[in-house]
């Protein structure tokens, strides 16, 4: 069974690879080319333009593209259904009576398009109507020939992994964020002696910053790509199904991902505030900045961002007399890479020579690229909402879905990095699970200077008792 090629692959420097798409047979069938470009087409015209037939198989970056922008239109076990009903009924495959030499040509391209929507969207089969169909199509494949069965069974049993493994995780993270809230229960207004901060956990910023990689790329890798379409999802004009398309809404491990960010702009923030003495938050933001700086060299743009964005903080920020005794020079030139001027300019350069380095890497540290994670979002979002998905002839708007599957298929690349370092279970454990409290922490280290902190003190202290 042929194998699909990487993601790198799909897309070349202008786009994706245009001339790839016109076919005699699809020239005037509902389809619209212009210079070779498939620009727009009935969504009937492009779900037979996925279908492979005896003389023909759909390009990859047509697959990726279509699989990804179809489900704005359709749900994915629609899709399947017409999919199989096309391979079936066109190809004969219900006919006992069919060519069986005929059969023969058309079933390693059926089982590899069955094999791509497995493997580059996985989690459209939690859908028990997705599995069905899965299994029907595979099984009138492989009757009466052994190879096709062993590729069937081979592919059923990836994706049985796959969704077996993102059960996994999301148990994973169910307990982690029940841990944390357990030791939130009683909060403290000033930390113990004998509680931990993460210097004492992990005193060097270079190995901290890896750990956080680790939980990045972690994070990134449960990430589905149809979970960016489906972020933006809203109603068909075309689609008389009023209910449907709320449950194509499903961005459970996009939204995680967001939630880590929040959580360690947080933990960074509360990290500096708890200190007792200046000198000591002093040193912890100083820690943060070498973090920071690592992460950057790393190609770890996420975290980053998180770190710089907890000590922008209004709790740290207030701190003057702690940020006198900073050595700030390192955090200004963090700050102006990330810069949010002329639509983060700096920082989009910067990630175009980290994109550039992954490209021609020899190491898997030199891969990594790891983008600032809602700016990616902000992106995907404005070129979703700047274009119609359907032209007033009611033709799919395809040029548009050209651009987002770029966008989201150099994203699919990033994610399928090996993380190069080592695991560190104590330190992950604290990032993933240590409580953040910093509003108290940051009046305590430095009292309320006006009318306005002094409310907000109150407000916090008296809540504080209430919870106690």
């Amino acid at each position: 069974m042929p194998q699909t090629p990487p993601f790198s692959a799909m897309f070349d420097s202008s786009g994706y690879n245009r001339n790839l798409y016109q076919s005699a047979e699809d020239s005037c069938g509902g389809l619209y080319y212009h210079d070779n470009n498939l620009l727009s087409g009935s969504l009937e015209a492009l779900i037979q333009h996925l279908v492979p037939n005896v003389d023909y198989y759909p390009d990859r970056t047509y697959i990726f593209t279509f699989l990804l922008s179809s489900r704005l239109f359709m749900h994915p076990y629609e899709l399947m259904a017409k999919v199989c009903h096309l391979c079936i009924e066109h190809q004969r495959l219900s006919d006992p009576n069919s060519d069986k030499n005929q059969i023969r040509k058309i079933a390693p391209k059926i089982l590899q398009l069955l094999t791509e929507w497995t493997e580059t969207f996985p989690y459209d089969f939690r859908d028990e109507r997705m599995m069905r169909n899965l299994k029907d199509l595979a099984h009138r494949i492989a009757s009466g020939e052994e190879t096709y069965r062993k590729n069937v069974q081979q592919m059923i049993q990836c994706l049985i992994r796959k969704l077996a493994a993102l059960t996994q995780y999301e148990e994973v993270l169910a307990k982690i964020s029940s841990t944390s809230t357990d030791r939130l229960t009683v909060l403290k207004t000033k930390p113990q002696s004998i509680q931990r901060d993460i210097i004492t956990v992990c005193s060097d910023p270079y190995t901290l910053a890896q750990q956080l990689t680790h939980i990045e790329l972690e994070r990134l890798n449960y990430i589905g790509p149809e979970e960016f379409v489906q972020a933006f999802v809203q109603k068909d004009p075309l689609d008389n199904d009023k209910s449907c398309y709320s449950e194509r809404k499903k961005t459970r491990n996009l939204e995680a991902y967001v939630e880590w960010f929040n959580r360690l702009s947080y933990l960074v923030a509360t990290e500096i505030c708890m200190p007792v003495k200046k000198k000591h938050r002093a040193r912890m933001i100083e820690y943060f900045i070498d973090v920071a700086r690592e992460c950057f060299n790393i190609g770890n743009f996420n975290s980053l961002m998180a770190i710089i964005s907890g000590m922008n903080m209004s709790p740290v920020s207030r701190l003057k007399k702690t940020w006198a005794k900073v050595k700030t020079a390192k955090f200004d030139i963090l700050e102006h890479q990330m810069d949010p001027s002329s639509n983060f300019y700096n920082y989009r350069t910067a990630l175009r020579g980290a994109a550039q380095r992954s490209l021609t890497a020899h190491s898997s540290r030199e891969k990594i690229v790891i983008p600032f994670f809602s700016l990616l979002i902000k992106d995907i979002y404005f070129l979703n909402e700047g274009c119609a998905n359907r032209l007033p002839n009611g033709h799919v708007n395809f040029e548009k879905f050209w651009e987002l599957a770029k966008q989201v298929s150099e994203f699919m690349t990033w994610k399928q990095v090996e993380c190069p370092f080592e695991r560190d279970r104590k330190i992950l454990q604290y990032l993933l699970t240590v409580p953040v409290s910093l509003y108290l922490a940051s009046y305590e280290s430095e009292g309320p200077e006006n009318h306005i902190e002094k409310d907000r003190w109150k407000s916090l202290r008296s809540s504080l008792l209430g919870r106690v």
